[in-house]
């Protein structure tokens, strides 16, 4: 009898794995997923998973790793036309990049996924990843910079939550 996972069934196992709190085994669990997705001919989805690994690698606080895992990704999306998951590995770099302590890389990766999610029209997690922008700014002692990334984010937001109301509400008041 095969005992052998499908790579859906892989990336399924992962994620309760990440879930659960185990990054380091999420993360492995993760790379072997793309690695069959990769197999497979799916290029977009070994890419994901490579993402998904990133993420769990930089929750186990393996940040040189979490950014070796995404390299590539971002051109894998971009060639297919997928602004949504490009925008999201280039957060996901920039996340290792400031974890890294390598800033003005990460900065540069941050205004890059916020000018690909709005490509893509996604007002919410542009709005996050300005957020970051923003909060790494502020670490950067660049407060104009920080109000203007945090101001930009949040003026695409739609129906915004509310925190997004309440920052907004700050960010616009006149003095």
């Amino acid at each position: 009898m095969m005992n052998k996972l499908s790579p859906r069934e892989m990336a399924d196992q992962a994620q309760r794995t990440y879930q659960a709190g185990d990054f380091a085994l999420a993360a492995q669990a993760f790379a072997e997923a793309a690695a069959a997705y990769a197999e497979m001919g799916d290029a977009l989805t070994a890419a994901e998973m490579q993402n998904n690994c990133s993420v769990a690698l930089l929750r186990a606080k393996q940040a040189q790793a979490a950014l070796e895992a995404t390299q590539g990704t971002e051109r894998v999306f971009a060639e297919a036309g997928d602004f949504r998951r490009h925008g999201m590995a280039l957060a996901n770099q920039a996340s290792a990049l400031e974890a890294l302590k390598r800033f003005k890389d990460a900065i540069d990766c941050y205004e890059r996924a916020g000018d690909v999610l709005e490509k893509a029209n996604e007002a919410n997690l542009r709005a996050e990843v300005m957020q970051l922008l923003s909060m790494l700014y502020l670490h950067r002692f660049k407060f104009y910079e920080a109000v203007i990334a945090l101001q930009s984010g949040l003026s695409g937001v739609k129906n915004p939550t509310p925190k997004q109301r309440f920052m907004k509400k700050i960010l616009f008041i006149r003095v």
